[in-house]
């Protein structure tokens, strides 16, 4: 069983502040594992205060489509990760086939370059590759069929609503391909404030139980109350759901 994660994009102000306070607060509300951004800016440190605060790494985000790469794939190892994400590519990309066979060639790079570091990659939505479409399917799904069999995907399940997607459905259709969740709530709008997971009109349980096996990581992108007491609701919420049995562990 993967541990609770905490994507660190949710509290970049406060990490900005006291990234070793912000650190030792998730773990104390019982997350075990983060999915930190951007690690080659800092990786070392980084290191360091995940290990103080006992908190594993489960993957990482950062800029694996630009100039940037390497970096990003040698930060990965520095701090223990074994996946790398891309975060999002050109919402143009994503708009006809051949925007869609540019951007399998542009991440299947990516992915071969990984693997020279023992890494595996991933690719993670936002609203545009579900909002459009390709051939009457949700260009997500195209590009799935499009990426090499080693890249998983990410499926953020708050944009995946807000595109127009049932989420449940979307996990559905693209299978074991799906090996990490994004875990957020709120109104399923391109610029509501998030809420804490189980506040909102996502249908949670159901893309949890469509994906049991998937790690899962809360994000909020931005959120109309406190941050790190939004974190704590959601980690309430989603452990609440394990111990009544309504999802599995």
């Amino acid at each position: 069983m993967s541990p609770l994660a905490v994507q660190l994009y949710s509290v970049r102000e406060q990490t900005a502040v006291d990234r070793r306070a912000v650190l030792r607060r998730i773990a104390e509300i019982g997350y075990g594992a983060v999915e930190p951004y951007d690690p080659h800016v800092d990786p070392v440190g980084l290191a360091a205060d995940l290990e103080e605060a006992g908190l594993t790494v489960c993957s990482v985000h950062g800029p694996l489509l630009d100039e940037r790469r390497s970096s990003v794939l040698a930060a990965a190892a520095v701090i223990g990760a074994d996946t790398v994400i891309v975060p999002m590519a050109p919402a143009e990309w994503f708009a006809d086939l051949g925007g869609l066979e540019l951007a399998a060639r542009t991440i299947n790079e990516a992915a071969v370059e990984a693997a020279g570091h023992g890494l595996r990659l991933g690719y993670h939505n936002h609203w545009w590759e579900l909002e459009q479409s390709v051939d009457g399917r949700p260009a997500l799904e195209v590009l799935a069929e499009l990426l090499a069999p080693e890249v998983l995907l990410e499926v953020d399940v708050y944009w995946a609503a807000t595109g127009g997607v049932d989420p449940s459905a979307l996990l559905t259709r693209l299978g074991e391909r799906v090996r990490y969740l994004h875990v957020k709530d709120g109104p399923a709008t391109k610029e509501g404030p998030m809420t804490a997971v189980g506040a909102g009109s996502v249908p949670i349980v159901n893309a949890l139980t469509t994906a049991p096996d998937a790690v899962r990581i809360v994000e909020l992108d931005h959120c109309a109350t406190d941050m790190v007491e939004a974190l704590a609701d959601s980690h309430a919420y989603l452990t609440g759901l394990v111990a009544a049995g309504r999802v599995s562990p």
